[in-house]
């Protein structure tokens, strides 16, 4: 018989073209998943990564929550035209806290990997606000709500708890403190005790211009302004390529 023949024969029998796809993907299945199982860490550690403050974290859930991942991606592939425009590409381990990551699936505006530091405090709040003021073209909403909102503090202990259970590292004094991290994170008037040391490059200061007020946008600019600030790309860069020569 053929092999043409015993094709033709596999594709009219349902039976054995059903066992044979199973074979398949089966086989295909354990070459990817198989080798997880003898390697440490499928990240690559890097040096500056730390979970988000709890402000921060506040800031992240209303970006999720108004959906800005669908216009704004949080991922610089490395290609030239990326990198020359948005920064230095991203690396795995900056995600590594994201539940879930902002990849996004499309750019309708630009990527905001590595947005922080780029804009004034004043200038964020701004095109928040009013997005035409200051890109006449833009087609981004208004979200000057924002400013007017107080932010729901709930139990940002309870959230940083559920985010251990998924393998955030939060210490317990991370836990114990988070009322009174999210509270004095936007308010100079406030002791921040030791926020800045337990969060290493934590900006500290208020956000949204009112000092006497913690709102919705005080928490979303220091999420956004945290972007990208984590981490020396270039010699994180660099360990990852250390760690692909060693074969890890």
């Amino acid at each position: 018989m053929s092999l043409a023949e015993r094709h033709k024969k596999l594709e009219r029998n349902v039976t054995l073209l059903g066992v044979g796809v199973l074979v398949t993907v089966a086989i295909g299945g354990l070459v990817e998943i198989a080798p997880l199982f003898w390697i440490d860490n499928t990240i690559e550690k890097v040096e500056g990564m730390r979970p988000y403050t709890p402000l921060e974290q506040a800031g992240r859930d209303i970006y999720v929550r108004e959906g800005c991942y669908l216009c704004h991606s949080q991922m610089i592939r490395p290609f030239r035209d990326e990198v020359e425009r948005y920064g230095h590409y991203s690396l795995a381990a900056e995600s590594m806290y994201d539940h879930p990551f902002q990849w996004g699936s499309k750019r309708t505006g630009p990527d905001l990997a590595r947005v922080g530091g780029r804009y004034s405090d004043e200038w964020h709040v701004q095109h928040l606000t009013n997005p035409q003021a200051v890109v006449p073209v833009s087609v981004m909403p208004q979200y000057g709500f924002l400013a007017t909102t107080d932010l729901a503090i709930g139990d940002p202990a309870a959230t940083l708890k559920a985010l251990t259970r998924v393998g955030v590292p939060y210490s317990q004094d991370d836990i114990d403190k988070a009322t009174q991290d999210i509270l004095a994170q936007a308010n100079p008037n406030l002791d921040p005790g030791d926020l800045a040391e337990r969060y290493p490059k934590a900006q500290i200061r208020d956000f949204d211009g009112n000092p006497n007020r913690l709102t919705e946008m005080d928490a979303l600019v220091a999420y956004l302004q945290m972007l990208g600030t984590l981490v020396d790309v270039n010699s994180a860069a660099a360990q990852e390529e250390l760690a692909k020569e060693k074969g890890r």
